[in-house]
């Protein structure tokens, strides 16, 4: 389906190919493609030379959007390591878990958040920490006064001790000593371990492949062909390059076009992203809802000129309708949605960024089957409601270490259940319904959350909703809806009742109603029900 064999291979051949255009910036900085090239051989080398680390080992990356996380990643992989992933926020507790899960053997974290490493380390089989400081790869003037500020001013850099531990800067230093052993990999051998989010239970780790990365690159490159244009690409990127879908767009997909991703260290900041936007003449956001939510309700929103943005993508929560309309009203560029799982590399499907059915995922990447079942296994036809199946090239190898679990969700001829509610209508288009789990039953009719979240946040006093259900002695369950508030607004619940009663039908118009400040989300930015859910923490 592609020519590479390996991510390395690919990443060879387009850093031969842009070697002098910008790849990533990041607080005023930027490095070349070349630049990404020889630093991360430094690291490879460090890696080969000065720890124990052998191909198939596995290096943990607790890292934020910095100019580090690619130098780390593409160096790791060409010495032959498996990349794991780890959220920067993670407690002690959970970071303990991913780190003992995995077997890793070393650790790349960020100074600032080195305190839940420094109690779990010596729990775990890490046997070298690596630290790194936010402006390490910035220029010697704006490291010393962005890290003095960060460590001296604002407080931010904890003392930490590791019973190993070396510098990222000195690691480099000790790279340029020898060159890196290039190791070659094959398509099925192991590349991420990526974690679930864990909001379905404890976190697993999605075993994906070289293969698997590439051919969603690839998919994804397909899909996008007649939209980007070679060394003339410039994307905001806000979401977490941790996570599997800000991974895939900015250190796969992007660069094989010679695009420069702006790296945005914190997405919860939103004046820091208005501040990108604003200094920068981009052609695309790699967003989800609840960022597009936030820029619009900027104050800045409306003075900016975004007048070359062309696409605009948005995955890993549903997009509301309302957010998509206002955006398109305010920018003139549609937003394209699209839906993928970590064990899938991440993308499934996707609207053409030049033909955008509102309201729906769109249609499966190619080469990518899908269908939906009911609870027996039967496939349904088209525009009923079942669990969304998919098979592909993208799909995981299974779970790490988790046989039982992998069964529940992969079949031996490869089909594999997302746990997604969805329909599949006659030209191809994909609705997705609701999580399986997250479906509320009142008096037998099965109720959705997404769809009445998205009528709540249509309200224009509303920004954003989270529907859960809550036991009723009645009818099983009840609706509950979780609310934040434009700033002035004082509506209350017999306002959005009448609203509701407009637009659905009876048991579905929430019962109760609680008014937040904001709403819990993941860091990647998306709503967590279940911390929602009293007594819930899973």
């Amino acid at each position: 389906m592609n020519q590479y064999q390996s991510i390395n291979e690919m990443w060879a051949d387009i850093c031969h190919r842009y070697y002098n255009d910008k790849a990533y910036t990041c607080l005023g900085q930027s490095l070349t493609y070349g630049d990404v090239d020889a630093l991360s051989e430094q690291f490879a080398s460090y890696l080969q030379h000065y720890t124990s680390l052998a191909p198939g080992d596995r290096l943990a990356i607790q890292l934020p959007n910095i100019l580090q996380y690619p130098v780390v990643l593409f160096g790791a992989l060409r010495a032959g390591v498996v990349i794991v992933n780890v959220n920067p926020l993670y407690t002690a507790r959970e970071l303990k878990y991913q780190l003992n899960d995995s077997g890793a053997k070393a650790l790349v974290v960020l100074k600032n958040l080195a305190k839940a490493a420094e109690e779990v380390v010596e729990k775990t089989n890490v046997q070298q920490v690596i630290l790194t400081e936010v402006a390490d790869l910035h220029s010697f003037t704006k490291r010393h006064l962005i890290n003095g500020v960060l460590r001296y001013v604002k407080k931010q850099v904890p003392k930490c001790t590791f019973p190993s531990s070396i510098t990222f800067r000195k690691a480099l230093s000790l790279g340029r000593r020898d060159p890196a052993t290039r190791v070659d990999s094959s398509p099925d051998d192991l590349c991420f371990l990526q974690y679930t989010g864990g909001t379905t239970g404890v976190a697993k780790g999605a075993m994906l492949s070289q293969r698997n990365l590439l051919s969603n690159s690839h998919q994804l490159l397909e899909v996008w062909s007649d939209s980007l244009v070679e060394k003339q690409e410039r994307f905001l990127a806000p979401l977490p390059l941790y996570h599997i879908y800000g991974f895939n767009k900015h250190c796969l997909v992007l660069p094989s076009v010679g695009a420069e991703s702006f790296l945005i260290p914190n997405a919860r900041d939103i004046d820091s992203v208005i501040k990108v936007l604003k200094e920068n003449a981009l052609s695309g956001i790699i967003g989800i809802n609840t960022l597009y939510v936030a820029l619009m309700n900027h104050t800045e929103f409306a003075s900016l000129r975004l007048e070359q943005l062309k696409i605009c993508s948005a995955g890993g929560m549903a997009l509301a309708i309302d957010t998509a309309k206002r955006w398109h009203e305010k920018t003139a560029c549609m937003v394209s949605e699209g839906y993928g799982l970590t064990e899938t590399s991440p993308v499934i499907s996707s609207n053409l960024p030049t033909d955008i059915q509102l309201g729906t995922i769109g249609k499966p990447l190619p080469n990518t089957d899908i269908k939906v079942i009911d609870d027996k296994g039967n496939t349904l036809a088209d525009n009923e409601a079942g669990e969304l199946c998919v098979r592909g090239p993208q799909v995981m190898l299974g779970y790490w270490k988790n046989e039982a679990a992998t069964a529940k969700v992969l079949s031996d001829d490869g089909w594999f259940k997302t746990g997604d509610i969805a329909t599949i209508d006659n030209e191809g288009y994909i609705s997705i319904v609701d999580r399986q789990k997250d479906m509320i039953i009142v008096s037998g009719f099965n109720v959705y959350p997404n769809e009445i979240e998205g009528i709540l946040t249509s309200h224009p006093e509303v920004i954003e909703a989270a529907v859960i259900g809550v036991p009723d002695a009645n009818s099983g369950e009840a609706v509950k809806a979780f609310l934040v508030r434009t700033p002035d607004s004082a509506i209350e619940d017999d306002e959005l009742k009448v609203f509701c009663r407009e637009l659905l039908t009876a048991y579905k118009i929430p019962r109760f109603y609680e008014f937040r400040d904001e709403l819990p989300k993941t860091n990647v930015g998306k709503v967590l029900r279940r911390a929602l859910r009293p007594g819930d923490n899973a």
